[in-house]
């Protein structure tokens, strides 16, 4: 989650009047804006792969890609954001207060930052966990060819299913499967910061 934008809370109709004259995005959880961090090169061109092998299992199957500029809102919290990539199977459903916002994603993706990982892989996720029409929710790592995928099961829990290079994932959600390998091609990727030395 990036920076608190503003110290007040403001309601939803407010935020929606800033964020329409803004020149960046903003998240909105309770009444707080928060500016989204903007992404590096390695972030941006992992988001591009992953949107287009999506836009190749999407094709003849009632469903659409969505990139980065898509609102997503969580009713049963609240939250509006916008994730890397989303997919609506079906027609879109808007939300009752954001036109401009879906309220019906059936995969959600975030490529991973060391500024966002813990908030995508814990706060963000609980939110996500709750619409109903999420079915598969994909975390890429820019660190090391990794595509971590959890995939809502009849019980309405989550299962992990994480494949490195030289593999492919699968989506609930979509049919076919998408090889690791070409979500990551020509990427270089980002070195991790030094650990600290345990005595």
């Amino acid at each position: 989650m990036g920076d608190a934008a503003e110290q007040t809370r403001i309601d939803y109709a407010t935020y929606l009047t800033l964020e329409a004259q803004a020149d960046r995005k903003h998240e909105w959880l309770d009444g707080v804006v928060y500016a989204m961090a903007g992404g590096t090169l390695e972030h941006g061109q992992l988001s591009a792969a992953v949107i287009g092998e999506l836009r190749g299992l999407a094709a003849g199957c009632g469903c659409r890609v969505f990139s980065s500029d898509a609102k997503v809102r969580v009713a049963a919290t609240g939250l509006a954001t916008y994730p890397d990539a989303s997919v609506v199977c079906g027609p879109i459903e808007r939300d009752a207060d954001d036109r401009n916002a879906m309220a019906n994603p059936a995969v959600l993706v975030e490529v991973l930052s060391d500024g966002t990982e813990a908030y995508d892989r814990g706060e963000k996720f609980e939110h996500y966990r709750r619409l109903p029409s999420l079915r598969d929710y994909v975390l890429v790592s820019q660190r090391r060819p990794l595509v971590e995928v959890y995939s809502r099961d009849a019980h309405d829990r989550w299962v992990l299913t994480a494949v490195g290079a030289g593999e492919r994932f699968t989506l609930s959600a979509l049919p076919g499967d998408v090889e690791v390998d070409r979500v990551y091609a020509g990427v270089e990727l980002v070195a991790a910061p030094p650990r600290s030395v345990r005595g």
